[in-house]
């Protein structure tokens, strides 16, 4: 056999595997789900009047605030817009869990519990 053959029966045995489309690769790399982009969140000055949107996806590279990366990454989730009446720093949420959106509730505290059970009970298994 050589060395040409060889290379062809490789790739031959290669195509048997099913191959992915582009559409089906990105179908598995969308979430309908938020993702949580931090465990705390982060503190933010606003400024009173100005118009803000709050990331909602977790996806966004400027948290906490939209980059537009939901338009690809997470499709069915929009980003929250709001206004704040006057100027501040505020606690935004960034595990993207609250019920206060776009404010902190405290729910990250949830969040990381679960995240030590899930650890603990895998030292367990």
């Amino acid at each position: 056999m050589n060395r040409s053959s060889t290379l062809f029966t490789a790739v031959s045995s290669w195509r048997r595997f099913p191959v992915s489309s582009a559409s089906t690769m990105q179908r598995r790399l969308m979430s309908s789900k938020p993702v949580a982009a931090a465990r705390l969140p982060k503190r933010v000055k606003l400024t009173g009047g100005k118009r803000y949107a709050w990331c909602a996806c977790g996806h966004s590279q400027k948290q906490p605030f939209c980059d537009g990366a939901h338009r690809t990454l997470a499709p069915d989730i929009a980003p929250l817009r709001f206004t704040p009446d006057k100027e501040g720093a505020v606690m935004l949420c960034a595990c993207k869990q609250t019920k206060n959106a776009p404010y902190c509730d405290g729910s990250h505290f949830k969040v990381i519990f679960q995240d030590v059970v899930k650890s603990v009970k895998g030292v367990f298994k």
